[in-house]
């Protein structure tokens, strides 16, 4: 009999399960869309300092204006602060190498800070901070939590969120805007 029970029980499986595809979420479009909306706008506002596309104002005047702040070339200045806008919106639309993309937004929001805003107060309807600080903070959070699954970065080891990442966007941010403010 017991021969019996044995050859009728069933044996446990020792076949693994496949691990299931990971599938987007509502955090992986809500990070989509604050990437898009923010880096479009950023990636914008650099074409309108550069190119004068969208009703900006071109390198010629922003560079007189970059002059007037104390920045000299002006012209060169304003190119780099308008290829720091433009390459760090597509960065981080795109999701690519988001802690560089997030770290020139930063550097380039402190330079705005301590040269434009910073001396206006917070709010933004007096001319404060409040417009820098903000997309600073969008810009060090998407570096920190990671640029999500619906992004070109989970194709490569970097850029998945973290302390370290959040350490690179916040430190080469600020050191690229000491760099410029001391130059």
């Amino acid at each position: 009999m017991h021969y019996i029970a044995e050859r009728l029980r069933v044996p446990p499986q020792t076949e693994e399960v496949p691990p299931r595809r990971p599938r987007v979420t509502a955090g992986d479009c809500g990070l989509l869309l604050i990437r898009l909306t923010f880096g479009v706008l950023m990636a914008g506002h650099g074409l309108q300092k550069t190119l004068g596309w969208f009703g900006g104002q071109g390198l010629t005047t922003t560079g007189k204006g970059f002059e007037e702040l104390g920045y000299s070339p002006g012209k060169v200045y304003a190119a780099i602060a308008g290829a720091s806008e433009f390459l760090g919106g597509v960065g981080l639309a795109l999701g690519l190498l988001t802690p560089l993309a997030s770290a020139a937004l930063i550097g380039v929001m402190i330079n705005a800070m301590a040269t434009v805003t910073g001396a206006r107060g917070l709010w933004d309807e007096q001319g404060g901070i409040e417009y820098n600080l903000a997309i600073t903070v969008v810009a060090l959070g998407i570096a920190a939590i990671g640029p999500g699954r619906l992004a070109l970065d989970r194709y490569f080891r970097w850029g998945r969120g973290g302390w370290a990442d959040a350490a690179v966007a916040l430190g080469l941010g600020g050191v690229g805007a000491l760099v410029v403010l001391n130059l």
